[in-house]
């Protein structure tokens, strides 16, 4: 095999590879920043808003947000599963509101449904700081 084959075969591979880890992982949440502002009486603080779509079946991994973070969470359609840290799983439908304290470990965030989408607002209070980053894989 030329040195050229042996490349072409090695991207093939690494594509096949990097198709078949995502296909297992499953559907996943999309999240787009919709505002972002930094709050002039209190100094420090920003908020931000999130819109997160979930595809029918689709779940966020395992995450923690900025460690200033404290968060308001609005269903705008369809319903969503929660659970922070030990709390009990919950589901939330449109209309309905949660929220995570600073420091909080979202174990569980998915479309509660597997034929509908669902869609939430989120409302980051956070450190200016930290509000570049708003949130991490699984600690």
């Amino acid at each position: 095999m030329m040195p050229r084959d042996l490349v072409c075969v090695a991207c093939a591979f690494s594509l096949f590879a990097c198709t078949v880890t995502a296909s297992a992982a499953g559907p996943s949440e999309t999240a787009s920043r919709q505002f972002a502002k930094s709050l002039p009486n209190l100094p420090g603080k920003s908020l931000v808003a999130v819109i997160v779509d979930y595809a029918p079946g689709a779940a966020s991994r395992p995450h923690v947000h900025a460690k200033s973070a404290f968060i308001y969470a609005y269903v705008l359609s369809g319903a969503v599963e929660t659970q922070l840290d030990a709390e009990p799983l919950r589901v939330v439908r449109a209309g309905e509101s949660f929220y995570e304290a600073p420091g909080a470990h979202q174990v569980v965030s998915r479309n509660a449904s597997g034929t509908e989408p669902a869609r939430l607002l989120a409302i980051f209070v956070v450190d200016s700081a930290e509000s570049h980053e708003l949130t991490s894989s699984d600690r």
